[in-house]
């Protein structure tokens, strides 16, 4: 979808494509295998909606700042913006790698852990057939933080990944949509309805991508799921930062 041929002509066609756009834009495939890394977090379907749900208010947020900027600034702006993108674009390469090596490392640490057991002694015992790491982040987590106990369900891990997506070079299309906007207006409406289809629709794919955990009664299987995702964001950052510092075409297919 060229942004050559996306014109915004009034506020009927700012909202219609802030949702649409905002829908589309949240399937790329770096987005969706970022969130799927952190699918198994929590078993409980509605808390692993608060996942997308963040993710996309970090994606959002330098979106809305950016895109106001170039709304007043106009193509001035926008040149800038291009020029760095790049730079952020290979932060989210090395991220996907880091997230998939994350999963390997939870799958790790909870298949192999210690018990201290008070019986005949105190004494200690190694374990591999189970796991503890059902959540990953406990409640327990936000009750140590006073921020997170005003706001449980914000989760900032996602936050933080959504942020680095929203400065990354995948957001450069909807943002040169904005210097072709009838009024600073309009094109702020387009900005926020972009952010709420991005929020949206991210939330209800974490929900599909949290189904199987959810279900599943074999943490095998669950282990299984998470760890395929993990190698896919490990393969996906591994080519994305291929086609950005040796100029392949790995990514291609995938929508950028």
């Amino acid at each position: 979808m060229e942004h050559e041929i996306i014109q915004i002509s009034g506020i009927l066609s700012a909202l219609f494509l802030g949702i649409i756009l905002g829908f589309y834009h949240s399937t790329d495939g770096d987005h969706v295998v970022a969130v799927s890394t952190m699918a198994k977090d929590y078993k409980n379907i509605f808390k692993s909606l608060w996942i997308g749900f963040s993710w996309g208010l970090g994606h959002s947020t330098p979106l809305i700042i950016l895109g106001t900027l170039i709304l007043i600034l106009k193509e001035g702006l926008m040149n800038i913006y291009e020029t760095v993108s790049i730079y952020f674009e290979f932060g989210v390469a090395i991220m996907l790698i880091l997230l998939g090596a994350q999963v390997f490392w939870k799958l790790f640490n909870g298949s192999v852990h210690t018990h201290s057991h008070d019986h005949d002694g105190n004494h200690t015992h190694l374990h591999g057939s189970h796991s503890h790491s059902d959540n990953s982040e406990s409640d327990h987590h936000d009750e140590n933080h006073p921020f997170l106990s005003l706001f449980p369900f914000f989760r900032p891990k996602s936050f933080i990944i959504g942020l680095i997506h929203g400065m990354a070079g995948s957001a450069a299309v909807m943002l040169a949509i904005l210097p072709t906007t009838p009024s600073i207006f309009t094109g702020f409406i387009f900005l926020l309805l972009f952010s709420v289809g991005t929020m949206l629709s991210m939330s209800i794919m974490t929900i599909v991508l949290a189904l199987p955990f959810r279900f599943s009664n074999s943490d095998n299987l669950s282990n299984y799921i998470i760890g395929i995702f993990g190698f896919l964001s490990i393969l996906l950052g591994m080519a994305l930062g291929s086609d950005i510092a040796f100029n392949t075409n790995f990514t291609g297919f995938l929508w950028y």
